[in-house]
């Protein structure tokens, strides 16, 4: 399931970029977004002392701005009027699943005894 849901939100990322109407590649900078996006909470999980507060908070605060960075990107792309307003649509489309897939990874495969959320 995990794997349809990526594929469907990598594909509206693609067609963002490549149909014809659209033919501009800058979309699929958000996908730097998807990289990024788990990294700060590994980086709290793996520290030394991962039940710090403080730490989770931050881990938290850094994952936020990432993932509203990606969401960001294509409407100012859009309003900055260098790629359609259909291909912004799109790449928050694959946004949407692409993220909801890595929670459902992170809720479904990840351990719950760590106290990191």
């Amino acid at each position: 399931m995990l794997a349809m849901l990526g594929s469907i939100g990598m594909t509206m990322i693609i067609l963002a970029c490549a149909l014809p109407t659209y033919n501009l590649w800058w979309p699929i900078f958000c996908v730097l977004f998807y990289i990024l996006c788990p990294l700060p909470t590994q980086i709290a999980k793996r520290g030394p002392n991962s039940d710090d507060p403080s730490r989770s908070a931050h881990a938290m605060f850094a994952t936020i701005g990432i993932v509203m960075s990606s969401f960001a990107l294509p409407i100012v792309l859009a309003r900055a009027e260098v790629i359609q307003w259909g291909a912004c649509l799109l790449t928050l489309a694959g946004n949407v699943v692409a993220y909801t897939t890595i929670l459902a990874y992170y809720f479904g495969f990840e351990s719950s005894d760590s106290g990191m959320w």
